[in-house]
């Protein structure tokens, strides 16, 4: 490209999607509300259905009968003798309501397990839930007798007491479960519970307090806490977080740092919410719960730097159950900036034409250009440039804003016709984009669509002169969409013809509309028609609109490489790189798709090279697993390994 001119204090459902935000829980956008329809719950939410991951990080979806009767069996059977992976599955198993299927596997875990506090407690709860309490007792007084005393074995011994209705008894043993283990969160619930529900609220506070005044205890004061911030008593609050943080174990436990960060965040105390939490916080320990706390409170002081650090840390532990929440708070990071990055009113806009020889996607000396081969005799300089759409306001403001759909398709439509006229014809394509070259730097998005002499003028400046300029135009306010071209002869301004159609369905209509292009541009411009390149295939319904966006977004890309540019320019880095790598998976045959993956991943690297280790797995799987035919893959294949070394 050249220039010239309650989500807080409960551990997360692996099978569900997490949530994003603090304060409340609902802060993804919300659902347009309309009448309910078959098939309209989302599959992440629906409880019959159990969310799996592919290794291209695809979400998918199984019934839980499915994953009981044909994923479940085989995966106990594969981990039978390994207990990290069996007491996982049996723990997932219990929380989808499967305890019936892993009975076997609980007691085989209590066999071979060498933490015997976890295999002893999850083998004699499903005996306890099973009924069969003479037989939990005896696990449970069988462990404290060979390890000696264990809060959350003693715990499950007081619930087994308790279910034979033994209410003395299992209280003695749950605060004396407390005494050995003041911090198991299930124990200190329970007591706190018995004593509200038999005296009231004060007596359950009672309760906390006794526990707090325990040596080893910190989780109490967590909920001691909370009662004080809804008495409004700060002080106390933070005298208590703080003391829970002293006494607990480092690293501090994920579930104390969750909670204390969602009760200030709920109470609006956010710069305390930073300064108690941050400095212990570390992602691989504390993962997405504490995570976006944090990201939330430093969003909301305007922090964004911090913000996204955060955010980074989380995206590399490469947790596909994770990707939609670190999305969202990709993208609430970027509106927060362009909402403060306007424009200076007192100050001149600075415009430039920005300049894309051929397909976006294909550069002249790519070792990709070899595989479509330039079409013989006098090359004819044909231009594009978009940018424009009807707005629906008189207003003559300028503002900031992240790219929206209209901007998108402004955009998207010369470069979709350049490339389609490169590999139709002896077009010499380039496409122009308007550029603001003054801070904040970004796409020129206008409401007026290029004046033909105006348009000419630029067609013919830079380093390749063009002899005939198509002015595109949107009209995003009809129904359907509609666009309008232009096709002017550069050397006088003249309008050699006009064109428009509707793109309602973009698969159908741009390619229309690029067909009539075509003919005119050989009856005005005397372009030579030719056959494309067999490897210039452009993906169909469904994947049309989606092939668009990645066109426009490798643009982007390339924009954001330019020197003076800043760094928060560009937004949604990572799902840019998977938007083009689930759009090769849906065509793994074809040319262009792979190419303009490979090229994404090198401008990428000038821009953020620090996310492309990310994916470098995944990029090397579908180069194995789905090879283009050669000559294609070797130079696909070479794009990758100069930007990835694989």
């Amino acid at each position: 490209m050249s220039r010239f001119g309650d989500f807080f204090g409960r551990k997360p459902d692996p099978k569900k999607r997490p949530e994003a935000g603090l304060y409340k829980p609902a802060t993804l956008p919300p659902v347009k509300k309309e009448a309910a329809k078959p098939g309209d719950l989302d599959p992440a939410q629906d409880p019959n259905l159990v969310q799996v991951f592919d290794a291209y990080g695809r979400e998918m979806f199984m019934t839980k009968e499915a994953w009981r009767t044909n994923v479940l069996p085989a995966s106990l059977q594969s981990n039978w003798n390994n207990p990290d992976q069996l007491f996982a599955i049996i723990l997932g198993a219990l929380k989808d309501g499967l305890r019936a299927e892993v009975i076997a596997a609980a007691e085989q875990l209590y066999k071979i397990d060498p933490q015997a506090d976890r295999s002893t407690c999850i083998w004699g709860i499903i005996l306890k839930d099973e009924g069969r309490l003479e037989e939990a007792e005896k696990v449970f007084r069988d462990y404290l007798a060979k390890h000696g005393e264990n809060g959350s074995v003693l715990t499950n011994l007081a619930k087994v007491y308790a279910q034979r209705k033994e209410d003395a008894k299992a209280e003695e043993t749950l605060w004396h479960a407390l005494e050995v283990d003041p911090n198991q969160n299930n124990g200190l619930g329970w007591y706190e519970l018995i004593h509200r529900e038999r005296s009231g609220a004060e007596a359950g506070q009672d309760a906390l307090q006794r526990v707090a005044a325990l040596p080893m205890s910190w989780r109490a004061q967590l909920w001691l806490a909370r009662a004080a911030l809804q008495s409004r008593d700060l002080d106390l609050a933070l005298a208590l977080y703080q003391e829970a943080l002293d006494r607990a174990p480092k690293p501090v436990p994920e579930d104390l740092l969750t909670q204390m960060s969602g009760n200030l965040g709920n109470a609006g105390h956010l710069p305390e919410v930073l300064k108690l939490t941050g400095p212990h916080f570390v992602a691989d320990i504390h993962g997405l719960q504490v995570g976006n706390n944090l990201i939330k409170a430093h969003l909301d002081l305007a922090q964004f730097e911090a913000a996204r650090k955060i955010l980074d840390q989380l995206y590399a532990l490469k947790r596909m159950d994770w990707q939609k929440a670190l999305s969202y708070w990709d993208t609430e990071i970027a509106k927060a900036r362009t909402a403060i990055a306007a424009p200076d009113p007192k100050k001149s806009l600075q415009m430039a034409m920005l300049m894309i020889e051929g397909p976006v996607w294909l550069k002249p000396f790519s070792p990709a250009a070899e595989l479509f081969p330039a079409h013989g005799g006098d090359r004819i300089g044909v231009a594009f440039v978009g940018g424009t759409a009807e707005i629906p306001t008189n207003s003559k403001r300028m503002k900031h804003q992240l790219a929206d759909a209209r901007g998108r398709m402004s955009r998207v439509v010369p470069l979709f016709l350049a490339e389609h006229v490169a590999f139709h014809s002896n077009g010499q394509a380039q496409t122009l984009i308007p550029w603001v070259a003054s801070d904040p730097a970004g796409f020129l998005f206008g409401g007026v669509r290029w004046a033909d002499d105006d348009a000419a003028n630029y067609a013919r400046q830079g380093e390749i002169k063009s002899d005939y300029v198509v002015i595109t135009h949107l009209l995003p306010n009809a129904d359907p969409w509609r666009v309008e071209l232009r096709l002017v002869r550069t050397i006088d301004g003249k309008c050699l013809g006009q064109l428009a159609g509707a793109v309602a369905k973009p698969e159908t209509g741009l390619p229309e509309i690029a067909r009539q292009l075509l003919a005119l541009l050989a009856t005005e411009a005397e372009l030579t028609i030719y056959p494309p390149p067999p490897d210039y295939q452009v993906p169909g319904a469904p994947h049309f609109g989606d092939y668009l966006l990645r066109l426009e977004q490798l643009m982007a890309i390339r924009c954001a490489g330019m020197e003076g540019v800043k760094r928060n320019f560009l937004s949604g880095e990572r799902e840019i790189i998977n938007g083009n790598l689930q759009l090769c998976l849906a065509h793994p045959q074809n040319v262009c798709t792979r190419i303009l993956l490979a090229q994404t991943l090198a401008a990428m690297k000038r821009v953020r090279p620090d996310i492309l280790p990310e994916f470098k797995e995944k990029i090397a799987l579908l180069q194995n697993e789905k090879p283009l035919p050669e000559p294609a893959q070797g130079v696909v294949q070479r794009i990758i390994h100069e930007t990835l070394a694989i």
